[in-house]
């Protein structure tokens, strides 16, 4: 494959951020040492960014995208996104995940932070946008890109409340009290769901 048609390749390609499988999986039969060497070059000469050991991105990468390839499964969730949402009100500039760890770390100036949460939550898929331009018809919407989850404002507020009881929110109006209600028993806590129906009374 010449030179041109290998970043032509990945350029064209959705997603900003790869892990080296995933560069594998646009050039079917190609061998692993031929891809990396490709990899390395392209960071070399700048066209490749390499944010993290076996990663690499487009220039201008997704840094969401990056959330979720640096440690999987993992979702974007929590503070993150109650702010985007308008339910909390601080500024926090962290992209802030669920993950099987917890773990806080920075590349290129932006703080990747993750929760530890028990991995049967995380594999739940209610509540988690995969990989569209958007989603709607709760009261709230949430905007991302391709190739990244990330959760409902309704899933964040119960992530964030299982993780921290005493989490204060400025704002429920956002909320969608229905999905709550059907995403809630997936965590299987009675203490949460005394906790939300407290919250969702009081607010």
């Amino acid at each position: 494959m010449e030179q041109k048609d290998f970043i032509l390749e990945i350029y064209k390609a959705p997603r900003t951020v790869f892990g080296v499988s995933d560069v594998a999986m646009l050039f079917p039969g190609e061998e692993s040492k031929y891809l990396s060497d490709r990899l390395r070059y392209y960071v070399q000469t700048g066209r490749l960014q390499n944010p993290r050991k076996g990663i690499y991105a487009k220039p201008g990468y997704n840094a969401l995208e990056l959330a979720n390839i640096l440690y999987t499964p993992s979702y974007i969730s929590l503070e993150y996104v109650l702010q985007q949402a308008g339910v909390i009100f601080q500024f926090d500039s962290r992209i802030t995940s669920v993950c099987y760890l917890s773990r806080e770390i920075e590349i290129d100036g932006r703080t990747f932070s993750y929760r530890r949460i028990r991995e049967e939550i995380i594999m739940e898929p209610g509540g988690i946008v995969r990989g569209t331009s958007g989603v709607s018809g709760t009261a709230s919407t949430v905007r991302t890109a391709n190739n990244v989850n990330i959760a409902t404002p309704e899933r964040a507020f119960l992530d964030i409340l299982y993780l921290n009881k005493d989490f204060y929110f400025d704002n429920l109006n956002p909320l969608d009290r229905e999905q709550i209600a059907r995403l809630a028993p997936a965590y299987r806590s009675a203490a949460l769901e005394k906790r939300v129906s407290k919250i969702l009374q009081n607010g």
